[in-house]
């Protein structure tokens, strides 16, 4: 399927990044890339949430489950972890999901990932998703981190934000595209 460009947004010391317009029935799934997302604050998770038709708050029900792999960023083989983690995953949760780990905020790290968002417009099903990323971490780790899951409406989703659990999103962009 060809992925057709609709809009970017670019980080510069700020605090949310919003999709609210271009979500619509034209596409049956709509793909967010993050690219080089670089923290204010060391240590914080980038997350995102949405609202569904008429709504607002960024508030809707998530479920969500997680696996994730993290390696130290020095290559040492002993500090290799494969798991799940109950930071990642959501119980009929209203918070924002994570879509990475905890990015550092040293000069080199950032997080970069994809969220695909599946049938946003349809009023019949829930809206299944599934997000991938990968981060430097502050403690000097690589993670890479697979979310998957469902928000629990069956009303149109039409808005998507993205902003950290803590401080300004310093730099990084986030490109949004209809697949069909």
């Amino acid at each position: 399927m060809a992925e057709v460009f609709l809009s970017k947004q670019t980080a510069s010391s700020t605090a949310t990044i919003s999709f609210t317009s271009g979500i619509d029935s034209t596409y049956s799934e709509y793909l967010f890339v993050v690219g080089g997302m670089h923290p204010a604050s060391d240590g914080t998770i980038l997350g995102w949430q949405v609202n569904a038709d008429g709504q607002s708050g960024y508030n809707e029900v998530i479920q969500s489950t997680n696996f994730y792999g993290q390696m130290a960023e020095s290559g040492d083989s002993g500090m290799v972890h494969i798991g799940v983690s109950d930071t990642y995953d959501q119980t009929v949760g209203t918070a924002f999901q994570p879509l990475t780990g905890s990015v550092g905020s040293d000069a080199d790290q950032s997080g970069s990932g994809q969220l695909r968002l599946f049938n946003p417009a349809g009023t019949t099903f829930n809206k299944k998703w599934v997000a991938t990323s990968s981060c430097a971490v502050s403690d000097n780790t690589v993670l890479g981190l697979y979310t998957a899951g469902y928000i629990n409406t069956t009303s149109a989703i039409d808005e998507v934000q993205f902003k950290f659990a803590s401080g300004n999103m310093d730099s990084g962009t986030i490109t949004l595209y209809g697949v069909g």
